[in-house]
């Protein structure tokens, strides 16, 4: 008698370029366009182009933390995967896995509700007389925090008509509807190809006088200059999240080892130096006090082409917003279920409709707050949402690249971080920079969702009998799978 044999793996379709196309896709959206106008309410003139150049260094130095990870441990799953291993399956990586699923009820949300506050801003391009109608019924108020702070809500036709967008997007999901698949594509292909025509056009009419212009009082260093560089590298990083996505398919990156490292490096290099061009070419035609708060490529096209150009670049970047709301929503309705169905969450989040075979009840959770964020101003939603992921995503998987190397000193690293451990060093450090010299309310906002985390985790382990109150889990420790 012979054993059956196993199921076949996954197919390795990815290689370098694969990988690296798939990381430049997800990361290139609408988050550059709206995030310009944001910086330079914080870091007035040139010294806005510092944010994308400071975050990029901060994305290239955590891409290393990546990329060793993803050599280590290349199968799928990306954090959570990563942070099991790093603090051990059978004890406080559990606690860190879970941690990371419960701070992404939070974070996700606000991502994807980001796209649809983008999406309400970009309309407004299309008719003066919606924009005057929407104006005209737009109620705003803040919450006032002190020093400055205020946490930023709108309630107006257009937003909803963006919350109407996401309920709409919920039944599509709901159904189990995948026909927009292709749809996808075509919006990610006319996103990358106005991006380019922003670069052609936007170098063809450079004024470096105009990009590089530091008269005018509010030209000036910024007295709060920190703070300001912090609140600038917070909106960059928004942009450049995504440089690695391929780590949470590793089952299916050929040569992981290799590939994987790989590809988030460049990844990385290439949308910051694609990013701060883009900044360049915006602000080389359109004058840096003269952008307007809400559709900087309207107002560049109409400066460089007319009124069809308008409403050609706010078409395209309306799609790119839904598109980019619907695969955000499909694909983080799927993260709860994964971490449920393993046993590292809530039990009835791995439920499956009965009848459509999708995660229904990971599917509302994730997509109901998102209607609820919708009305909260975008800057509000950006810095809440990276300011959240700080310490339970990144600067736990910094320092878990270090506790793993003291851990398994044995495990095969086809890629180790270059100058270790100083790049983990600059990292963590550039993390907690941004996490301390954010509004005080997002910090709290952070440390109040990390302190509900504990108590959920503790409350769910004890009712379990698991670790810290039992018997150690039997998850399985990841392995490599390089084959």
């Amino acid at each position: 008698m012979t054993e059956p044999p196993p199921s076949p793996p996954l197919g390795r379709h990815f290689g370098l370029p694969q990988a690296v196309a798939m990381n430049v896709a997800q990361i290139v959206g609408a988050g550059v366009f709206v995030t310009i106008p944001l910086m330079l309410a914080v870091l007035p003139g040139p010294y806005a182009l510092l944010g994308w150049l400071a975050a990029g260094l901060l994305i290239l130095l955590d891409g290393l933390v990546w990329a060793e990870l993803g050599a280590a441990l290349p199968g799928s799953g990306g954090s959570y995967r990563y942070l099991l291993a790093c603090y051990g399956p059978d004890t406080w990586g559990r606690l860190f896995a879970f941690l990371f699923i419960w701070q992404f009820l939070l974070s996700g949300p606000l991502e994807i509700a980001s796209g649809l506050i983008a999406m309400e801003q970009f309309a407004q391009a299309l008719s003066p007389a919606w924009q005057k109608f929407n104006a005209d019924w737009t109620w705003t108020t803040s919450f006032g925090l002190g020093g400055g702070q205020a946490v930023g809500i709108t309630v107006s036709p257009g937003r909803f008509l963006a919350v109407g967008v996401g309920v709409g997007i919920l039944v599509l999901l709901y159904r189990n509807l995948r026909d927009l698949s292709r749809f996808m594509v075509v919006c990610g292909v006319a996103v990358l190809l106005l991006l380019g025509w922003v670069l052609v056009v936007g170098f063809w009419h450079f004024d470096a006088s105009r990009a590089f212009d530091f008269a005018g009082t509010e030209a000036v260093t910024p007295g709060s200059f920190a703070t300001g560089l912090a609140v600038a590298m917070i909106l960059a990083v928004y942009s450049y999240l995504g440089y690695y996505n391929v780590c949470y398919i590793g089952d299916e990156v050929r040569d992981p080892g290799r590939t994987l490292p790989r590809a988030v490096l460049l990844s990385a290099l290439i949308v910051v130096v694609l990013f701060s061009l883009t900044h360049l070419a915006f602000l080389g035609v359109v004058p840096w006090a003269e952008v307007p708060k809400d559709n900087l490529p309207a107002e560049f096209m109409l400066r460089v082409h007319g009124p069809w150009a308008v409403v050609a670049v706010t078409l395209c970047l309306i799609a790119s917003c839904f598109a980019s709301a619907f695969s955000g929503l499909l694909g983080y309705s799927r993260i709860p279920y994964g971490a449920a169905s393993a046993g590292h969450f809530f039990g009835p989040l791995a439920a499956v409709h009965p009848t459509r075979a999708f995660p229904h009840r990971s599917l509302l959770l994730v997509g109901i707050p998102v209607l609820f964020w919708t009305f909260f101003d975008l800057g509000t939603v950006i810095s809440a949402m990276v300011t959240t992921r700080i310490l339970e995503q990144f600067a736990a998987q910094v320092i878990g690249v270090m506790v793993l190397r003291k851990l398994r000193p044995d495990l095969p690293r086809p890629f180790r971080i270059w100058l270790y451990p100083l790049p983990c060093g600059l990292a963590l450090a550039g993390w907690l920079y941004l996490y301390c010299f954010s509004d005080v309310v997002y910090i709290v906002l952070g440390l109040a969702t990390l302190f509900a985390g504990v108590a959920a985790f503790l409350v769910w382990s004890r009712a379990r009998g698991e670790w810290p109150f039992g018997a150690k889990s039997t998850s399985p420790e990841p392995e490599r799978r390089d084959s």
